[in-house]
């Protein structure tokens, strides 16, 4: 019997967590199969995808930057709700032989949420800060479970066409990234039964990155803050923000909870989410 398999191509790979996250499942699961990781350039892509068709044992691809948009028209079919996020994270080959795209990372961004988005609010805002491929996935997936989103940006025209695109309704709100640096007098008024969201989808305060700046004067009471970026895990807008009294999500949330959608789609099977913990001690470590 051929071993499945399959891999996260990107440029550059070598940090990937992916091989570590899909390894410790199938090891957990007792699976015979593999997940590896596979350095493809832009000017390999086209080459990768053809030879990937028909490849025995290969199951799909997890797709990281900078493939997530040019990789969409080499395959065969786009998920809806990729095709609206415009954006391809995961490829399947179907049984047909068919190579079919999905995005995951709405799904795993909304998952430690998804608690608190099952609650009845009586309004809930999410103020998203970047507008690159993540904040695609993002927004759409926030304004789909009825957050108003204020989106912030470098460039605040980019931001109102990002929502224009992605967001429904059209209560939504660009802005200058940089209005939240400095601190603001501004009163709240009362949060009960609000719910108030603080999102770094940008990659600022990456190792490499320039830090986020990020006055918490901005962050309604009660707000959770959410950071996508996971080197370091522990970022200074999280530190900042449990200083200052407010709830975290760190990123490898995010990153293990699109990963559970793909291996779903490569083996088969749900992945053995009862290791939760074990999981992210071995990512952290």
């Amino acid at each position: 019997m051929i071993r499945p398999y399959a891999e996260v191509i990107g440029d550059p790979i070598a940090q990937s967590k992916s091989p570590a996250i899909h390894g410790f499942w199938l090891e957990k699961l007792g699976l015979d199969g593999s997940y590896g990781r596979n350095l493809v350039t832009p000017a390999d892509l086209t080459d990768y995808v053809a030879r990937a068709r028909d490849r025995e044992g290969w199951r799909g691809c997890n797709v990281t930057m900078p493939h997530k948009q040019a990789i969409m028209p080499l395959l065969d079919a786009i998920d809806p709700l990729a095709a609206r996020i415009g954006a391809v994270n995961t490829v399947v080959r179907g049984t047909d032989g068919r190579l079919i795209g999905y995005n995951t990372d709405a799904g795993g961004f909304l998952e430690p949420l998804r608690l608190l988005l099952d609650r009845k609010h009586y309004f809930r805002m999410a103020r998203v800060l970047g507008t690159g491929g993540a904040a695609r996935a993002i927004v759409a997936a926030l304004s789909d479970r009825g957050c108003v989103v204020v989106l912030a940006g470098r460039d605040a025209a980019k931001a109102r066409a990002l929502l224009d695109e992605l967001a429904k309704g059209n209560d939504h709100h660009a802005i200058a990234l940089s209005h939240f640096a400095d601190r603001t007098d501004f009163t709240f008024d009362d949060r009960e039964d609000c719910l108030d969201l603080i999102v770094n989808a940008s990659p600022l305060g990456m190792d490499g990155q320039p830090a986020l700046a990020f006055d918490f004067s901005h962050a309604p009471p009660g707000s959770v803050v959410y950071d996508i970026v996971t080197h370091p895990l522990d970022t200074a807008f999280l530190r900042n923000a449990r200083s200052a009294g407010f709830a975290t999500i760190d990123g490898l949330a995010m990153l293990i909870g699109q990963a559970a959608e793909a291996f779903e789609h490569f083996f088969g099977v749900k992945p053995p989410r009862e290791h939760d913990a074990e999981l992210r001690a071995r990512l952290a470590a």
